[in-house]
């Protein structure tokens, strides 16, 4: 157990700067205080499980660490000088050569006896060495924080730096240029009570601060206490310093707000916008305002985004998820009578929404099949042509998958969805708020007298959007939706934009998520081969001129593609490298099937006789592939000579049989469990038989009959992989 040291307190620093990038202080303040406790800790200042606090503001980023030395403990030190023939003559007595390192050292050389004398000797490989015995100082406080200050400043994660000139009160005022996120005018340190000595970005710490730019009590704060500072700025400053206490204060008033309106009403769920809001104010204080009902004949979509977007505000929902005509502020300010903020919050939103409604009315003049041949004038890529013609391509692909999985109807009302899913990229609406393209397109759908069915499979081709996002609710949405992201996938794997590192422009790594989830989830009988070279004819017929420099090696790049994410995904759900590999290893065309296999090989590696069979089928997989030539599944009950064979070839006439009904009716892990009676004979083989006989037909049988055995042990998965 390490000693506390008495001369140990807790340490508080606090960079007091101007208003912060809100999207960024979070991620800021983190990592902040995160360095800077860190390079404590490297210089020995503070311990290993030293409590860290971060603390950001709008206008302060502040760390605050427990028990931090005023000086770090010595260090004993042992440094290797040379080798012994080398540092002592023959007599023992240090050469020149030793007392040279020693003087640059700074060590004392005039008495070389004594020198000689406290030096360590110690086998170093097959000689001897010299070494010397040192204790190097602690840091002490001042240096070390000072140390730790600029590397905090450093690693800070700045999305944007600007440079200002440094101001009266500091170093070279005028005369000497800053880079920092933004300009900084005040640093606190303090070690308990004690103010520390450091500077940075031209600044010299001190213990006061300042609070609330409105509300404060007084200015400047005076920080007693390193301990005191969260206190200290609440009571006198009015900041609540911490994001976090921030932010769940602003939530506990936004539920307490929306239940004082009643009736179920509760503000949209955003955490990213939470967040925001969060890093804007100081002492939150929320409001509810309103806005004229007449405004909500517009998609509710489009004016919580405006809201949302432009102006930071919570739209308040009633109990069955539908927008009121009610929003929520948080403000910075308290005053007695906030009717001046609600109301002015109030005059700002008006516009916003008749900007929407505006856009709405206009938008419907049109229908969607009116604005399809404008596709043509807009680009999608410079090598794979206009968004017509990528809705050409989608328009093809659909109807190929629609076919298949559930004839005529369903292909016909896919393509119409899929003809018309791009147009309300030409509406006014999308055109101001992108984020709702395919959204507005179902709403026009339904204007123009589409069916439901139409409409939401326009609203839905986008789905899955993200990780975690709900997929298309009906059929003709998912034909459309696997359409539109293979056409994508097609094209872009055509003119090699494959995704390097961390860098996917084009997302195709969520398409591709996308498509393997509605292969999963809707259980969609389509094989991944199947669907990509249907997708691969289609587009190439669809294509009315020649876009893609070289199509050939997509049919093979896009399904590994493909079951690359299945991977990672089923990794993520908690499955083995061995189990996911074992199963992916035969490339299994149902997707759907993927869960239970897995499944089925947890259960199979669970029983005792799993690691030699899964050893053995790694033999066997092995052997196989060093024979010459093509090896068939054929065996000769003639030419099984030895009792081992023989039992072999028994067992798997009584156990294949087992394990193929069981697979025919999808019972994977019966299947699988029915070779562990495969164990016993098999072992006897390997032990009794030699497979490569000088005789060719008893090699050529033995192989057939290993062969045989190793056909139905990997129909579930590939048993071998699991071996050790």
């Amino acid at each position: 157990m390490t000693t506390p040291n008495p001369l140990s307190q807790n340490l508080l620093v606090e960079l007091f700067v101007e208003e912060l990038p809100p999207k960024a202080l979070n991620k800021l303040g983190n990592a902040f205080a995160a360095v800077l406790l860190e390079q404590l800790q490297a210089q020995g200042l503070a311990a290993a499980d030293a409590v860290l606090t971060a603390f950001a503001s709008p206008r302060r980023l502040a760390a605050h660490v427990t028990a931090v030395a005023q000086r770090a403990a010595d260090k004993p030190q042992t440094l290797k000088l040379m080798p012994v023939a080398v540092g002592l003559d023959a007599a023992g007595n240090a050469t020149p050569a030793l007392l040279k390192r020693l003087g640059g050292m700074g060590v004392d050389v005039s008495n070389p006896a004594a020198v000689v004398a406290s030096l360590m000797r110690q086998p170093d490989g097959k000689a001897e060495a010299l070494f010397l015995q040192s204790v190097v100082p602690g840091v002490d406080l001042t240096a070390g924080l000072q140390k730790a200050l600029n590397e905090a400043i450093a690693k800070l994660p700045i999305p944007k730096v600007m440079s200002y000139q440094l101001q009266s009160g500091c170093e070279l005022p005028g005369w000497t240029s800053v880079s920092f996120v933004r300009p900084a005018h005040g640093l606190v340190a303090l070690h308990g009570a004690d103010v520390v000595p450091v500077s940075a970005l031209g600044l010299h710490a001190g213990n006061t601060t300042h609070g609330h730019r409105f509300e404060a009590a007084i200015d400047p704060v005076p920080l007693a206490h390193a301990d005191a500072y969260a206190e200290i700025l609440a009571r006198d400053g009015a900041v609540i310093a911490s994001f976090a206490a921030r932010k769940a204060e602003i939530a506990r008033q936004l539920a307490a707000k929306a239940a004082e309106v009643g009736g179920g009403c509760k503000p949209i769920e955003d955490d990213a916008l939470l967040d925001e809001v969060t890093a804007l104010v100081e002492r939150p204080n929320v409001l509810l305002c309103q806005f004229e009902s007449e405004f909500l004949a517009v998609p509710q979509e489009c004016l919580i985004l405006t809201m949302k977007a432009n102006q930071k505000y919570f739209p308040l929902l009633d109990a069955a998820g539908k927008l009121t005509n009610r929003f929520l502020v948080v403000s910075n300010i308290s005053p007695a009578d906030a009717s001046a903020v609600t109301g002015g919050n109030e005059r700002v939103v008006r516009p916003r929404l008749a900007d929407a409604k505006f856009f709405f009315d206009q938008d419907r003049k049109k229908t969607l099949e009116s604005r399809v041949p404008s596709l043509s004038k807009v680009v999608y890529h410079n090598k794979l042509g206009t968004q017509g013609e990528r809705m050409e391509r989608v328009c093809a692909i659909a109807r190929g998958i629609g076919f298949q999985l559930g004839g005529e109807e369903l292909a016909r009302q896919a393509v119409q969805a899929a003809r018309l899913a791009k147009a309300d990229l030409l509406t006014d609406m999308v055109g101001e708020f992108p984020e709702l393209q395919g959204i507005m397109g179902g709403y026009y759908a339904r204007h123009d007298g589409l069916s439901d069915t139409v409409a939401d499979a326009i609203e839905d081709h986008y789905k899955p959007r993200f990780a975690g996002d709900e997929l298309p609710r009906n059929a003709v949405g998912v034909v459309v939706a696997l359409a539109d992201k293979l056409e994508t996938l097609v094209g872009l794997f055509g003119i090699g934009q494959l995704p390097s590192g961390d860098k996917d422009p084009f997302a195709l790594r969520r398409h591709a998520l996308g498509v393997v989830r509605m292969l999963v989830e809707k259980d969609l009988p389509i094989g991944v081969h199947e669907l990509v070279n249907d997708a691969l004819g289609h587009w190439l017929q669809a294509a009315q001129r020649q876009v893609v420099s070289a199509l050939a090696g997509v049919e093979e790049a896009l399904p590994t593609f493909l079951y690359d994410r299945i991977s990672g995904s089923l990794r993520e759900q908690g499955y083995s490298a061995q189990e996911v590999d074992a199963v992916l290893a035969l490339r299994p065309q149902r997707l759907a099937d993927i869960a239970r296999r897995l499944q089925a090989v947890r259960a199979f590696a669970a029983l005792p006789e799993a690691p030699a069979l899964a050893a053995a089928n790694k033999r066997v997989g092995n052997i196989l592939k060093k024979a010459d030539g093509e090896v068939l599944a054929q065996v000769d009950p003639a030419l099984l000579q030895e009792a081992a064979e023989q039992a072999l070839a028994a067992a798997l006439g009584q156990v294949a049989p087992q394990a193929d009904a069981a697979f025919a009716t999808g019972d994977y892990t019966a299947s699988l469990q029915a070779l562990a009676a495969l164990r016993s004979p098999v072992d006897a083989f390997f032990d009794g038989v030699m497979v490569n006989a000088d005789d060719p037909a008893l090699k050529a049988n033995r192989l057939g009959l290993l062969k045989t055995l190793h056909l139905a042990m990997n129909r579930v998965a590939e048993v071998g992989r699991l071996a050790a």
